[in-house]
């Protein structure tokens, strides 16, 4: 108990039994807490703010993907705190308190789904569930030194769960082990256990490498050997894919800044891809949620005040070209992928913030982090974070996307190359210091 209030990760405990004691379900004996976003029967859903709580009923059902898990063997064990209506990618939450990186207690644990993150990287649960709208498990995830994935937009219900924008929001999860990565996302997506599939090809975006601090002998040059030993190196393949999404991705010309600002931090097609994304989502938010902080004024976190405000002022302009943007990337990454590929991606630009940095100072770091988040978000794609271990004693991480629909073959791919990954970043690790 004592190791479970120092990490901040819970907002409530309880227990939920699955309904079957069979020790023949996939799930069998494993625990795991929710995300205080998604409805469990007979408790409120506090969506990380005491105002909300104050003015919302318990929920009398509990959502599909958690009964999902219940009814796979696993037990649930409480509800983890989150950021304020899920609109940060920090993990710090002024009513509840920061759950503490288990990683890095001086850093940030990563948002929205922090807490649940924190409850699988300190070893609390076996895994957890979350969010990712723009990035809520692939960062927290990658923060945290654990597994985290993101499926494809529309494969997991998200019935039950608070909206923020339903044009990104999805069902995510953490773990530890690949196993349990793989063995929880079949559950949540209804998968039979098939054999893996080799990939087709692997693609490295150097322009995206360049945006990130980590050095590439750490990143992607772990993932190299790794695959060169599974599957031979003829299947790798560089590409700069910021200049591919400009020119197959039309619509963007209305988010690509016009003025002559030195861009030279970030990657111009992929800062209006980002940019595209942030409006949608705040339209969709607004449409949400207008009502009801306009009506309670709630109390907001500092920065969470100010975005969830700009979010309530949207204007209504461009949203159809927002999903022109995401038609466009989905059909230009597909056929860049073809069947079986695998892009991989920096999963952030680098270490987690320190604990309460000045917003002003996370500028760059944030632009460039959306640039990242928002190609597998804006094309609906499934995308996994992968810890490599430690750099400068702070975790860092990859990630690999698929196209939409290839999760089944993305969880695989996982566990078959994770071990591997593991032991050439640890090479790498004792290399570097």
């Amino acid at each position: 108990m004592a190791k479970l209030m120092e990490s901040g990760a819970f907002m409530e405990k309880f227990i939920l039994q699955p309904n079957s004691s069979s020790h023949q379900l996939p799930l069998s004996g494993l625990t795991f807490a929710v995300k205080e976003i998604f409805d469990v029967d007979g408790y409120v859903t506090g969506f990380g703010n005491p105002d909300w709580i104050r003015t919302h009923p318990a929920a009398v059902s509990t959502a599909p993907a958690v009964v999902d898990v219940l009814e796979g063997g696993a037990t649930c064990v409480g509800k983890t705190v989150m950021d304020e209506m899920a609109y940060s990618i920090n993990g710090e939450n002024i009513h509840y308190g920061t759950p503490t990186n288990p990683c890095a207690p001086d850093r940030v644990p990563g948002g929205s789904s922090s807490g649940s993150a924190v409850a699988v990287g300190a070893g609390l649960v076996d895994f957890s569930l979350g969010t990712d709208t723009g990035g809520s498990v692939r960062v927290p995830a990658s923060y945290c030194g654990i597994l985290g994935f993101r499926p494809s937009h529309d494969a997991i219900s998200t019935s039950g769960v608070i909206p923020m924008s339903q044009s990104f929001d999805t069902v995510g999860w953490f773990a530890r082990d690949p196993s349990v990565l793989n063995r929880v996302g079949r559950v949540l997506l209804h998968l039979p256990n098939v054999d893996p599939v080799a990939p087709s090809q692997i693609i490295i975006p150097e322009d995206c490498f360049s945006l990130s601090s980590i050095p590439s002998d750490r990143t992607t040059q772990v993932l190299v050997r790794s695959v060169e030993k599974h599957f031979g190196g003829h299947i790798l393949k560089h590409v700069n894919l910021g200049d591919y999404v400009k020119e197959k991705v039309p619509s963007l010309q209305h988010f690509m800044r016009k003025d002559s600002e030195d861009q030279s931090y970030n990657i111009p097609s992929l800062a209006a891809l980002s940019s595209s994304m942030r409006l949608l989502q705040r339209y969709e938010f607004k449409n949400n949620h207008a009502e009801w902080v306009t009506t309670v004024n709630p109390k907001f976190g500092p920065g969470l005040y100010e975005r969830i405000w700009d979010a309530i002022r949207t204007p209504d302009e461009n949203i159809d070209i927002c999903h022109s943007v995401q038609t466009e990337l989905r059909a230009a990454l597909t056929d860049l992928l073809k069947d079986e590929g695998i892009l991989v991606l920096p999963t952030v630009p680098g270490d987690p913030p320190k604990l309460q940095s000045e917003p002003a100072s996370l500028e760059v770091f944030r632009a460039r982090a959306f640039s990242l988040l928002s190609i597998a978000g804006v094309a609906g794609f499934c995308q996994v974070s992968i810890p490599l271990g430690m750099f400068n004693n702070l975790p860092i991480s990859i990630s690999l996307v698929a196209k939409h629909g290839s999760d089944g073959f993305l969880l695989n791919l996982v566990e078959t190359l994770y071990d591997t990954i593991q032991q050439e970043a640890g090479a790498a690790q004792r290399i570097t210091n």
